[in-house]
């Protein structure tokens, strides 16, 4: 007789595995599917500083391990596999995957989002060849080089702070006249001397031999394009929510998160959302992790009424 947890979660982040702690501590059993390692896109992020409690900060890897041992400790399991179908209609949800079925009475999706790409020819070849979408990870390998980095939100400031402290020159290219950033940005990236503006302009074309080269640079005002030589690009404009497998089955707003409120329940009985996936005002680890300890109180709540 196959195992029926009581809690399956899909995604080892920051909410999935608070989730996962708050659940199994409650005695339920959980399970939460990873499909690469503890932290999620957090594990890729060098320093974090606004989390609560560590007044050093802390990097994203150890704080996902952290976070997976705090669930662990009270019962909660991991299991590494890719999730290829859901079927979240019924009592008794399964979850496809190629290391088997798993079946739970409720199911917290905590896929995340993934960072948005440019859509360019060659982009997708070039990945990890001079394309990047993580400079905490890869901005190490341009010591002493010049990179280009597109965007224009908090991320892309952070990001180009972060090349900038170990390129010679950081090219940011922002296709509005203003960036998007917060103000507390505004001073350390203006004292930074190696960051020059590329604004109104748009990437239009990627240079490359056998790896990236530079850019063609297109001015959304004039229209007149520019070729740029360049070691690196990291690309920093958003991310896109790991949704493709909810997409016939759960409610979605515009922009392709999951509809679900302050309670985390998506339309489906027994079934939440938390994390970044979810439609919310504020995508950050510490709204993650007050998503994970909700979706558990609400499960709590629904397995007591509900027979399975």
């Amino acid at each position: 007789m196959n195992q029926i947890y009581d809690v399956l979660v899909l995604g080892g982040g920051p909410a999935g595995y608070t989730a996962a702690l708050y659940a199994s501590r409650a005695g339920l059993q959980t399970l939460v599917v990873e499909r690469l390692a503890a932290g999620g896109q957090m594990a890729l992020t060098h320093q974090i500083d606004n989390y609560p409690g560590f007044e050093e900060g802390i990097d994203g890897f150890t704080l996902g391990t952290k976070m997976q041992q705090g669930a662990e400790r009270f019962g909660a399991q991991t299991v590494y596999a890719e999730v290829a179908a859901v079927k979240l209609d019924e009592p008794v949800k399964e979850v496809h995957t190629d290391s088997g079925i798993f079946y739970g009475k409720t199911v917290v999706i905590a896929t995340g989002a993934n960072p948005r790409k440019l859509g360019l020819p060659m982009e997708q070849e070039l990945t990890g060849r001079g394309v990047h979408y993580c400079a905490a990870c890869d901005g190490m390998f341009y010591r002493g080089k010049t990179v280009v980095l597109v965007g224009g939100g908090n991320s892309a400031v952070a990001d180009a702070l972060v090349l900038s402290r170990v390129a010679k020159k950081v090219i940011l290219v922002h296709r509005r006249d203003k960036l998007r950033a917060s103000k507390i940005y505004e001073e350390p990236l203006h004292q930074a001397q190696n960051i020059e503006f590329r604004w109104n302009c748009e990437v239009s074309q990627l240079r490359h031999s056998q790896r990236f080269e530079g850019i063609v640079l297109r001015n959304r005002l004039t229209g007149e394009e520019e070729s740029l030589s360049a070691d690196g690009l990291f690309v920093s404009i958003g991310r896109e929510p790991a949704t493709e497998l909810f997409q016939e089955i759960l409610e979605l707003d515009e922009n392709g998160y999951l509809v679900a409120g302050e309670s985390t329940a998506t339309n489906l009985p027994g079934v939440f959302a938390v994390g970044d996936v979810r439609t919310k005002a504020v995508r950050q680890i510490v709204t993650a992790t007050a998503d994970g300890a909700v979706a558990a109180h609400q499960i709590e709540e629904y397995l007591a009424v509900t027979v399975a």
